[in-house]
């Protein structure tokens, strides 16, 4: 009768164990998925890599509206380029392709945007010569270049394809960027399909002899895009609702010429990992964005 109290025993501590072993197991294999990095990163670089068009229309043209001139930019006040930002022109006649070359320095060269650049910017035009020209294939090449220390190398091709978006130009733009994060953080790669629209084409574009006014601007952006985040792993974005930057809205203080996206989504999937899907907002002029991973919604700052 002993014995069998005693195998009675033991068995119920046997199934005590067993369900505390397994509710130990379930409890550490229940770790929420709230990396938030690379979806940051890749909107980090979204922002560069548009910055790199408008710095080669701004350069394009000197303050009287010229264009393709070698000049250090006289009025920054409303140009991403700063002062000590050099630009020279080679070939600049209708029977070559021309090259305009930006060129930063060597010793942190402070934009109006507040951020620190070096190196170089090559532009090379050909079937125009202004960003705004229909037609226009631009390939623009960084050398040396840098934006906060992260080195910037690869290549992109834009194309206007002229005001084909009721009455808005369109250009389409083709990226594969590399860029080496400052302080050893690690190297992204971003290979990217995009269209650009700019929405009140009629209120900035007075016609082909005078610039985009771009500080008046606002534009979409919509497409895919794959790369490799600063930790090695795969991923692909797809902007769902297009991305809206808006050139008057200028939420930082400290760098008014900083303008972030401020509208629209895209989902953003690592590799083995949930989409995350990354909201700029429905326009609310600010640097804040979420990440929604798995039902569960993070603050960002841009």
């Amino acid at each position: 009768m002993k014995a069998s109290k005693l195998i009675v025993l033991i068995s119920s501590i046997l199934v005590v164990s067993s369900i505390t072993v397994s509710c130990k197991k379930d409890k550490k294999e229940d770790v929420t998925d709230s990396d938030t990095s690379a979806a940051a990163d890749h909107s980090y670089v979204e922002n560069l890599s548009n910055d790199m068009d408008n710095i080669g229309d701004q350069a394009g043209n000197s303050a009287s509206g010229s264009s393709l001139s070698t000049y250090k930019i006289i009025n920054p006040g409303n140009s991403l380029l700063s002062t000590c930002a050099v630009v020279s022109v080679f070939h600049a006649d209708s029977t070559n392709s021309d090259t305009l070359l930006v060129d930063f320095g060597a010793t942190n060269c402070v934009g109006n945007d507040g951020r620190v650049r070096n190196g170089q910017i090559r532009y090379v035009y050909s079937g125009g010569k202004h960003y705004r020209d229909s037609g226009i294939v631009i390939t623009v090449t960084p050398i040396n270049y840098s934006v906060e220390g992260n080195q910037v190398s690869g290549t992109k091709t834009i194309t206007n394809k002229g005001r084909i978006s009721n009455g808005n130009f369109v250009w389409e733009i083709s990226s594969n960027l590399s860029i080496v994060k400052a302080n050893n953080g690690g190297t992204l790669t971003w290979s990217c399909s995009r269209t650009k629209t700019l929405l009140n084409t009629a209120s900035v574009y007075s016609g082909p002899a005078v610039p985009i006014n771009w500080p008046q601007a606002k534009i979409a952006i919509t497409g895919n895009a794959t790369g490799t985040s600063a930790a090695g792993n795969s991923y692909t974005a797809s902007i769902t609702n297009a991305l809206i930057r808006d050139f008057t809205c200028s939420p930082s203080p400290g760098n008014p010429h900083r303008h972030p996206f401020i509208q629209g989504t895209f989902d953003f999937t690592p590799s083995g990992k949930a989409t995350r899907t990354v909201d700029f907002g429905a326009g609310t002029c600010d640097m804040a964005a979420t990440v929604t991973i798995n039902g569960n919604t993070y603050n960002i700052m841009l």
